[in-house]
């Protein structure tokens, strides 16, 4: 590999930071408020299923009320 000298790397990443399609605010919005949505509902299923396995582990051991 050559070697470059800074100058020459900065050069280059700015010339590739040019070409990157930065997203719009809506877009990084709507993915923000997505991956909310995706995290409250993967909480709530774990929530669910760990009150399930806690129930189905108080019954095998006979500790249920």
């Amino acid at each position: 590999m050559a070697k470059v000298s800074p100058a020459q790397f900065v050069r280059q990443v700015r010339q590739e930071v040019s070409r990157v399609t930065w997203a719009s605010r809506k877009d990084t919005a709507t993915a923000t408020l997505m991956v909310f949505i995706m995290v409250f509902l993967a909480s709530i299923f774990f929530f669910v299923v760990d009150l399930g396995l806690s129930w189905g582990v108080q019954q095998v051991l006979g500790l249920g009320g």
